[in-house]
């Protein structure tokens, strides 16, 4: 969740880039910085950002499992044995032909 106070305007981020640096490293928290008053950019301290990162990967796995099991409670999987059998079976026929 952004708050208030981890917005400000890029002007002001390059007049005090250092304590920003410092801010971001300390907080963990990302800054969005804005240009004309609207947001433009967001700055996050490299060790939030990857864990961010390996987070959402993450959720991403969680929600491919998810699926899988959805589709094996919805009948739409096969046993590997009947998959590897019909594998068997097209690469014998390709070979008779």
């Amino acid at each position: 969740m952004i708050r208030p106070e981890d917005i400000s305007p890029l002007t002001d981020f390059k007049r005090n880039t250092a304590a920003y640096i410092k801010q971001l490293k300390k907080s963990k928290r990302p800054a969005v910085l804005t240009v004309n008053g609207k947001a433009a950019l967001i700055v996050a301290d490299a060790g939030a950002y990857q864990a961010m990162l390996d987070e959402l990967e993450r959720a991403d796995v969680v929600r491919s499992i998810q699926r899988s099991l959805d589709e094996a409670d919805a009948g739409k999987v096969r046993p590997a044995a009947a998959v590897f059998d019909t594998i068997r079976r097209r690469k014998r026929a390709r070979r008779a032909s």
